[in-house]
């Protein structure tokens, strides 16, 4: 039951256990790490022109979209104001706000990959037989080089286990997301492992869509991707509007994306304190996001 698990994980274990210590060497993984997720989105668009009922299948791929979304949001908004009462932190005001409409050109970007791999599967013809087995060794690389990532990203485990506020919001996150999973796989009728499996995304929407297309098929794949992707949107425009009344929230809420895509503006419009948090819990999240969807995939 594991050995599918284990050998899509094995990739992100090796790449974890090498150094980098030279500052070129990560820009260069940084760059061809973003190149392997915009051929591996498009990708996704051409398995999804392979799908028999298109139409029919869209509409289900919206349809869970819009089910995880409205239920794992809900369920992480219920408990993350209770953070901000119990556990307050200080923000600091007057910073000027990094302009919204350059990140949602970002994440344009990338519905656009996926839909251009769409039209040209539909247009074209092809045989797409191949695409299945091309996502599976493009995805190893990428965990392999996202392993080598999270390794050299600066954070030491002395450093997030002396950040407890940073932990607790990372907790939360997922002690909230799981349940909304449950709720979204009970009310769509579809295996419990299944709605754990989408929950665990927790906003980084390139992966969780890699990796629930490759272990369920593009139907999840995209569903997936959208929920991240619209909760990364809705972050962006939430951020600057709550950090300063609920400053845990607004951090959790950004998921894993807290320690890279949406942290300037988390920075500056909530200062500096703000950052270490983010960035511990961001980590926790980013990190955990294979371990726990391989896990319930694999269920």
């Amino acid at each position: 039951m594991f050995s599918g698990m284990l050998f899509i994980f094995l990739p992100l274990i090796v790449g974890y256990l090498i150094p980098v210590r030279k500052d070129s060497v990560l820009q260069f993984i940084h760059a061809q790490t973003s190149r392997l997720v915009l051929v591996i989105l498009s990708l996704m668009g051409l398995s999804l022109a392979g799908l028999d009922n298109l139409g029919e299948n869209l509409s289900q791929i919206l349809l869970y979209t819009i089910t995880f979304f409205l239920c794992i949001s809900a369920s992480n908004l219920l408990v993350l104001p209770l953070l901000d009462k119990r556990y307050p932190l200080k923000t600091e005001h007057g910073h000027q706000q990094l302009p919204k409409a350059k990140m949602l050109l970002e994440s344009a970007k990338l519905i656009l990959v996926v839909a251009v791999g769409l039209i040209a599967g539909l247009l074209l013809n092809m045989d797409l037989s191949w695409v299945d087995r091309a996502s599976e060794i493009i995805l190893l690389l990428l965990l392999f080089l996202i392993g080598i990532q999270l390794r050299n990203s600066g954070m030491t485990l002395r450093q997030i286990l002396l950040n407890k506020q940073g932990m607790l919001i990372a907790l939360v996150i997922i002690a909230t997301s799981l349940p909304g999973g449950l709720l979204a796989a009970w009310l769509l009728g579809i295996p419990l492992n299944h709605g754990l499996a989408m929950a665990s995304g927790f906003g980084w929407y390139s992966l969780a869509g890699i990796l629930m297309g490759d272990g369920l098929g593009p139907v999840y794949g995209g569903a997936s991707f959208l929920n991240e992707l619209l909760r990364e949107l809705v972050a962006l425009t939430m951020i600057p509007a709550v950090i300063s009344r609920f400053p845990n929230t607004a951090i959790g809420y950004a998921g894993a994306t807290a320690m890279d895509f949406t942290l300037p503006i988390i920075q500056n419009c909530g200062g500096i304190r703000c950052v270490p948090i983010a960035i511990v819990s961001g980590f926790i999240l980013s990190l955990l996001v294979p371990v726990l969807m391989l896990f319930f995939l694999s269920l």
